[in-house]
């Protein structure tokens, strides 16, 4: 809920965010992704257009790069025990999967550098979305670059 609130977010009770992501799965569209494993959520990726995260616009550090459309990665959460394990590796193909079927012109992910921030990976890292094929696309502050998958090219 950070990145569709804000500084909210750490100033309401936990039951209120929860509740809050709740109804927003409840009405749709999904707000992100499930890893399972069996019966067992792995990890979550938040996957959904950038217009829906107000904090990026607002951040200078993750403002738009462009006018462009595009989806945001913006968020992971894996379950411990899975972790080191790929999860994020996969939710990110599964996010390019979706945003492929859905017609989106590009992903946008905002990962850390593992050599400038080794704490707060909630974000993922940038090496895992260079493997996965972005690219960088601005970068605002050191170790927090803004990567981008395009899925359709544009036409000038």
């Amino acid at each position: 809920m950070y990145w569709r609130i804000g500084s909210l977010y750490r100033q309401r009770e936990r039951s209120e965010n929860r509740d809050a992501l709740e109804a927003i799965v409840q009405h749709g569209p999904p707000p992100g992704l499930l890893a399972m494993d069996g019966d067992v959520a792995a990890g979550w990726c938040q996957l959904t257009p950038r217009s829906d995260l107000a904090w990026l616009e607002r951040s200078r550090m993750t403002a738009p790069v462009d006018g462009r459309p595009v989806w945001s990665i913006s968020c992971f959460y894996v379950r411990h025990g899975y972790r080191g394990q790929g999860v994020t590796a996969a939710l990110i193909k599964a996010a390019i999967a979706a945003a492929k079927r859905a017609g989106v012109p590009a992903l946008e992910a905002y990962p850390r550098d593992a050599a400038k921030h080794t704490v707060g990976a909630f974000t993922g890292f940038t090496s895992t979305f260079v493997n996965a094929g972005f690219k960088e696309a601005a970068r605002r502050q050191e170790g927090r670059p803004i990567m981008r998958y395009e899925l359709k090219r544009t036409h000038r």
